[in-house]
């Protein structure tokens, strides 16, 4: 496939085994923001069977930065109700490799770092619901001056289980009073993909000192006529691994999703 191929793909509209095999064959790398707009986007978290069964009930005590889309028996790559022709190791942008809490490399591909015990873990991703607002004309500021969307680690502590515990990570869009209620509205019906908001207005009250300077991705402006809206985000997976020092695991790099065949109206 041709570079001047690639910049044609609709991406917004297109199915996700499109998306998917775009990211197979190293055509996307970056994030998957705008992608596959009605299906669910997931964040990926790996790890060894001994420890799936705790992360497995974390998720169930976290639904709002966990909530479940799918999960894969020990060594299979491939989750059929998230999609037919999908393959864990390769469909996503980009992997980062944890060892001891530490992320280690970034990859777009982890077949090398494969193990035959690994449970995969897709857990919903907020770019779901950004692309039902973006069909409904909520504007997105991150989007429309081409930056990631910043995110925060916050003051709010997980409920914590087995070894699993950590921050709740939170990802920011500012919105008028208007869109506030718009955004609600639309978030609100798509649980797998965090759900309605878990915060409005003073940042500090999350634990965040700078808004400017948010842990992941890039800072947004906020407007005088808007105020600051924090979802809870599937970044924090990656803050409960390095809290709790997980001794191997493997992860989505932000903003890089698996695009899933799972419609959002089946939340």
């Amino acid at each position: 496939m041709s570079s001047s191929t690639v910049k044609e793909i609709d991406y917004f509209h297109a199915d996700p085994e499109t998306v998917r095999k775009a990211c197979r064959a190293g055509h996307i790398v970056n994030h998957t923001a705008g992608m596959a707009t009605g299906y669910i986007q997931a964040n990926l978290v790996m790890l060894p069977a001994s420890l799936a069964a705790d992360f497995h009930e974390f998720c169930q005590k976290n639904p709002r930065p966990c909530p479940l889309v799918g999960m894969s028996a020990p060594g299979q790559y491939t989750v059929p109700e998230l999609g037919q022709d999908l393959d864990l190791r390769t469909d996503v942008p980009r992997y980062h490799v944890w060892k001891d809490g530490k992320m280690v490399d970034e990859v777009t591909d982890i077949r090398h770092y494969w193990q035959d015990d690994l449970v995969t873990f897709a857990l919903g991703c907020s770019f779901s619901f950004e692309n039902v607002m973006t069909a409904c004309k909520v504007p997105l500021r991150h989007i429309q001056t081409g930056r990631t969307v910043p995110v925060y680690r916050t003051n709010i502590e997980c409920t914590p289980v087995g070894p699993f515990a950590g921050p709740v990570v939170v990802s920011m869009r500012p919105f008028t009073s208007a869109n506030i209620i718009r955004s609600v509205q639309i978030s609100n019906e798509i649980p797998l993909a965090h759900g309605a908001p878990i915060h409005v207005g003073f940042p500090h009250e999350i634990g965040i000192a700078d808004v400017m300077k948010p842990d992941y991705g890039e800072a947004t402006d906020i407007m005088a006529n808007e105020l600051p809206v924090f979802w809870a985000c599937g970044v924090t997976p990656q803050a409960v691994l390095a809290a709790s020092k997980a001794e191997f695991a493997i992860t989505h790099a932000p903003g890089a999703m698996l695009v899933t065949d799972t419609n959002h109206c089946l939340a």
